[in-house]
């Protein structure tokens, strides 16, 4: 019996250290994995382009300011080879929701993804990048969230201003501050709706149709398709996937705010005054720079 006994002591000793050595494996931390990580910034200093891709001023008998942006979305997001890629033939990293609620499709607002400056808009594993080199990026902005001057009876007032510019978004309620705008419908690239800050006043509109400007650099090899808002914008070094990443990369898609809230001057100005009739005419986003970091 002692015999037997001593036999069996290593054998249920090797039993009991293995189970403790899986157990151990499983307790010790994994490596996130890396990952695509976007972000907006809003630069009101940044070059003011037109639709294609050139420097702009302001048209004449407009007038316009570089508002301060709080949020942003977007509903498509992807990244293209090169200036001959057609859109949705790079590789899309976002689309966002759609709905036949309002009748046709539409971007569903009520799942936008909606961030400030700096903040992730999307984080995606790296390993579920295809493998390349990116050259441009192409981002359908859908909603931006800002405030603005307004002047009325001889003073400057703040408010907040939604601008709505992607090709149809379908809205049920929407707020600004204090202020709620009911829709329940599909509104067109361009809807607004605005509210006072202080003071008890709100108001909504619409902006003419195809007067949104949407920078594409490359729309002779690359055009968008009309009442699209899909910003084009080139890296200044290709962005190489590779794969084999062990950590995150960051892309910036740095975004131009230079005078792209424009109006209609009545009162030759400079100054938003829709009291006078002043109207909006343009709320494109003015060009898109992206960067990254590894």
């Amino acid at each position: 019996m002692k015999i037997k006994n001593l036999l069996l002591f290593p054998i249920l000793a090797l039993t009991l250290f293995a189970c403790t050595d899986k157990d151990d494996e499983a307790d010790i931390p994994r490596a996130p994995e890396p990952e695509l990580i976007v972000k907006f910034k809003f630069d009101p200093a940044q070059v003011r382009l037109d639709n294609l891709g050139q420097p702009s001023t302001v048209a004449t008998g407009n007038a316009a300011q570089s508002p301060i942006f709080n949020t942003i979305s977007s509903h498509y997001l992807e990244f293209a080879p090169n200036a001959n890629t057609a859109l949705g033939a790079g590789t899309i990293l976002y689309n966002g929701e759609s709905t036949l609620a309002g009748g046709s499709s539409a971007f569903d607002f009520s799942k936008a993804i909606i961030v400030a400056e700096g903040e992730a808009f999307l984080r995606i594993p790296l390993s579920q990048i295809q493998v390349g080199s990116y050259e441009w990026v192409r981002c359908s902005l859908s909603y931006q969230n800002y405030n603005i001057n307004v002047w009325s009876s001889g003073a400057n007032y703040i408010g907040t201003l939604a601008s709505f510019v992607g090709k149809s978004t379908y809205i049920t309620t929407h707020n600004i501050g204090n202020y709620s705008f009911v829709v329940n419908g599909n509104r067109d690239q361009g809807y607004w709706a605005f509210g006072l800050q202080g003071f008890p006043y709100s108001t909504s509109g619409q902006a003419p149709a195809g007067a949104t400007t949407v920078p594409n650099p490359i729309n002779s090899t690359s055009p968008i398709s009309a009442g699209s808002c899909v910003v084009t914008g080139k890296f200044a070094n290709n962005l190489v996937i590779t794969g084999t990443e062990k950590s995150n990369i960051e892309v910036t898609l740095s975004l131009s705010i230079n005078n792209s809230f424009e109006w209609n001057e009545v009162n030759a100005d400079g100054k938003y005054e829709p009291s006078a009739g002043e109207n909006v005419v343009d709320m494109g986003l003015r060009g898109l720079i992206p960067s990254y970091v590894r």
